[in-house]
């Protein structure tokens, strides 16, 4: 056996472990979570918890339903998603198909640099800068609310599938959008009906990354969007995250209490909510390549 062929059976053996070690990692962090969070349920009925209108993990008796929960951070992904994706898209093909090569290296850095705040930095930004705006603007009680969180958390998810977008349209061949454009398509035309179609499994993928970005934001969101733990009814009212429940809370708990174990069956269901979200990506990206 050659040097040569010794490197390359080293370097794939370190990748098969690498890649076997990042599963065992979420294994073992789902062992974990479930060893901690199950027990709730020796006291506490799983239908009731999930289905449960009331947290009030210290009242007497301690009352443990994350419905509103569930619901605060469906509004503010939802409201998130809705803002972020159409502008994180069409920013990828402005940059990528239209803009000058000086301009794009520079919303590139800017981008780049956007994606590199921390997020208690936006977090404080936007109670002090938008959450005020909000509420004269639309003269609210108060600007704490699920569009405001919205907002704050679209404007962290649109630099990761801005990125991702514009990489995937760029390694889309250059003979496509050439070909299109001899056979007499628009420019407009070429980008639309080819490009984008040919690049649709990476913006797909650039879309699911931004939106797990936002379901699994903390620090912001919970400074922005009120922390109130009742059932929402609008983006226009204070409501309170999965995220910012288990941020909140678990440094006042005691450890082994029914209030502890509850935290850590909230992880079990973001765990969830996110695998869901990992198999919707992985079934609309082999669904396009297909």
């Amino acid at each position: 056996m050659n040097l040569k062929s010794l490197k390359e059976q080293i370097i794939e053996k370190t990748i098969f472990l690498c890649g076997v070690t990042s599963v065992l990692f979420v294994v073992l962090i789902f062992i974990f979570l479930a060893k901690e969070g199950f027990a709730l349920f020796k006291t506490v009925h799983p239908a009731d918890f999930l289905t449960g209108r009331r947290w009030y993990p210290i009242s007497d008796p301690p009352q443990f339903g994350i419905l509103p929960l569930i619901l605060g951070s469906l509004y503010v992904t939802f409201g998130a998603t809705l803002i972020s994706v159409p502008i994180g898209v069409a920013s990828a093909v402005y940059i990528s198909e239209i803009a000058s090569s000086r301009v794009r290296e520079v919303l590139k850095s800017g981008i780049e640099l956007l994606a590199a705040i921390p997020s208690v930095v936006l977090g404080f930004i936007g109670i002090t800068t938008l959450v005020p705006f909000m509420r004269n603007a639309l003269n609210l009680p108060t600007g704490l609310t699920a569009f405001s969180g919205s907002l704050m958390l679209a404007f962290m998810a649109m630099p990761t599938i801005v990125s991702i977008a514009e990489d995937a349209i760029t390694a889309v061949p250059k003979k496509y959008k050439e070909a299109a454009l001899a056979l007499g398509a628009t420019h407009w035309q070429a980008i639309w009906r080819v490009v984008l179609r040919a690049a649709s499994s990476g913006i797909v993928a650039a879309i699911m990354l931004g939106i797990g970005r936002v379901i699994g934001e903390t620090m912001a969101v919970m400074m922005v969007t009120g922390n109130a733990s009742r059932m929402p009814t609008s983006l226009f009212l204070p409501v309170r995250t999965l995220t910012a429940t288990v941020a909140a809370e678990m440094g006042e708990t005691v450890q082994g209490s029914a209030h502890y174990h509850a935290l850590f069956a909230i992880g079990i269901v973001l765990f969830v909510i996110t695998f869901i979200i990992n198999l919707i990506a992985d079934w609309a990206v082999h669904r396009k390549s297909k």
